[in-house]
């Protein structure tokens, strides 16, 4: 299945694993870079592309392979992948066109407030990160079936199904890297679930180890055989009820009934001679995204140099402005009204610059979010896709933490989200991600709580550029940023920009994490006298890119931080 038009890179030892049909193992590869003339896929596991690449050559388009795609990682990547979720998706049309497609999770109906504080007014931590209570309403199916809808050309949604189908009921081989994150997760297994499933292993999960998911399998040819009535209603939804009553969870058929996902105005802003289409609200990435590239926009930083001390220390005071903003003035637009326009507009963005100084560091007290007088675990995933006729998807989607909830519904097997927790559990007290909300972003009955998800296509010159997005939770919108700013200030390719070590700033705490290596003790050393406190932390995002080059060659490019594949033709 290998279609590159000039060369591939390979990253990863050639595996063996399950092929997608009934009988024999094949061979595959995982490509860090493809270079193809026609179309592109790339996510976080090489048996999604695959499936992905076979749609768009079978006549399918760019949405009918994100469809497809969503639902394959819903088997082959069970940590974020999944049909017990939500997410973005981010279309740009051959013809320019754009949308922008909300399918997040809802908080239940019977949600409250304060219902993780403790009689004292504690935030009871446990209850909104794990079992029953820390899921919101699963948005994805919803949302793949609305997308196909409006958007798909293949008429059948069944045959997008199909492949998950096939991948669930026959299995496939585990890479290192997933059977060690089954391991590590295993007590949570048990603790969390109501019932057997088989997650939970009396003996430690191995590479080359088949997991075949019967109970998955099923459910899945119920969405397909019946639609969104094959998840929300009958069978699979009796199983995910009976799973919340067993685990005390609060909802109930009606949430699952009036769950909708929604179109919303796409944001469209521009950056020099480039144009971003991003996601708005719930998301907080579009709006914090464009604040820093509008923020940085006139400086100098591709002659300042990539990773050099005025480079960094403008781009990290950069990012603590927009996320004390994300802070205090972001959350579901249907229910805080955001103000959009002001956040973006050019003269806020200098006058929130005013305090920047270029030799020493803003202390993160003294910033708070901007007056405006104009009244996610890190395990999300994201793939991007252009097809043949120039049709662009960016789609991120996450059950929030590895695995959510580390919930399995029983007899359904599929993980629920741990969603709730991208509320603000109690105003000014930081989630998972040491993220701090405030009123716009405190949990009521139906709201979307706000992500950091952040599906992100660029345009050149008004002709479609890149395509792009990551994980990370909080280090999600810095990770476009940079790998963004790799590309259209520092001349790097697609794999290079998004192979380059990153950095990360998120207004508190008040430190410069880096990856370690990425900064030279040099800089280091000159950003520690500006005053900016510097931590080294684990990798920063999985960032799977698509680049259209001057000579219309289509690069894509899967990050190296993980077992993502990049396949194309």
């Amino acid at each position: 299945m290998r279609k590159t038009l000039l060369f591939s890179i390979i990253f990863c030892d050639i595996l063996l694993i399950s092929c997608i049909s009934n009988n024999n193992n094949t061979v595959f590869q995982y490509d860090k870079q493809i270079l193809a003339d026609s179309a592109m896929v790339v996510t976080a596991h090489p048996l999604a592309s695959d499936v992905g690449i076979e749609i768009l050559k079978s006549g399918g388009n760019a949405v009918d392979a994100a469809i497809a795609v969503q639902f394959a990682l819903a088997v082959v990547y069970p940590r974020a992948g999944n049909i017990g979720g939500g997410g973005f998706l981010v279309l740009r049309k051959k013809d320019g066109h754009a949308a922008t497609l909300d399918f997040r999770e809802k908080a239940p109906k019977a949600s409250f407030r304060d219902m993780y504080l403790d009689s004292l007014g504690n935030v009871i931590e446990e209850k909104s990160r794990f079992g029953h209570l820390s899921v919101g309403i699963p948005g994805v199916v919803d949302g793949m079936i609305e997308a196909h809808e409006r958007y798909g050309k293949l008429n059948n949604f069944a045959d997008l199904v199909a492949p998950a189908i096939n991948l669930a009921q026959n299995g496939f081989s585990l890479t290192f890297q997933e059977a060690a994150i089954l391991n590590k997760f295993h007590a949570d297994f048990e603790k969390y679930n109501t019932k057997e499933n088989i997650f939970i292993k009396n003996k430690q999960w191995k590479k080359g180890d088949k997991l075949i998911q019967t109970d998955l399998a099923k459910t899945l040819k119920q969405i397909q055989a019946k639609g969104r009535d094959g998840f929300y209603k009958g069978t699979v939804a009796k199983q995910l009820l009976a799973e919340m009553n067993r685990g005390n969870g609060i909802f109930k058929q009606d949430d699952l009934d009036t769950y909708r996902s929604k179109w919303r105005e796409p944001l469209i802003e521009a950056y020099k001679n480039y144009k971003i289409i991003s996601m708005p609200p719930p998301s907080s990435g579009g709006i914090a995204l464009v604040q820093m590239l509008k923020t940085v926009e006139d400086y100098p930083i591709k002659d300042w140099g990539h990773h050099s001390t005025q480079t960094t220390h403008l781009m990290v005071e950069a990012e603590r402005r927009a996320y004390a903003d994300r802070a205090t003035h972001l959350g579901d637009s249907d229910f805080w009204e955001v103000p959009r326009t002001s956040l973006l507009d050019k003269s806020y963005i200098k006058t929130r610059m005013s305090s920047f100084d270029p030799s020493k560091a803003t202390s993160s007290d003294s910033i708070q979010a901007g007056i405006i007088t104009n009244k996610e675990s890190e395990e999300t995933t994201h793939f991007s896709i252009v097809d043949e006729e120039g049709n662009a998807v960016a789609v991120t989607t996450t059950l929030n933490s590895n695995f959510g909830s580390k919930v399995l519904v029983g007899e359904a097997g599929f993980f629920l989200n741990n969603e709730m927790d991208d509320f603000s559990a109690k105003p000014g007290v930081p989630n998972q991600f040491d993220l701090v909300g405030a009123e716009a972003n405190a949990i009521e009955p139906e709201k979307r709580m706000l992500s950091s998800m952040t599906p992100t296509i660029f345009t050149k010159d008004d002709k479609l550029f890149m395509v792009v997005g990551s994980p990370g939770g909080s280090t999600i919108i810095t990770s476009v940023f940079q790998v963004f700013l790799n590309v259209a200030e520092h001349d790097m390719s697609m794999k290079d920009a998004i192979h380059n070590l990153r950095f990360h700033h998120q207004w508190l705490p008040n430190k410069v994490f880096i990856e370690e290596g990425a900064l030279s003790e040099t800089v280091i050393t000159d950003l520690e006298a500006m005053g900016h406190i510097v931590e080294i932390r684990k990798p920063i995002g999985r960032v799977e890119g698509i680049l259209i080059q001057e000579n219309g060659i289509i690069e894509g490019a899967a990050d190296n931080r993980g077992d993502d594949d990049a396949e194309g033709y």
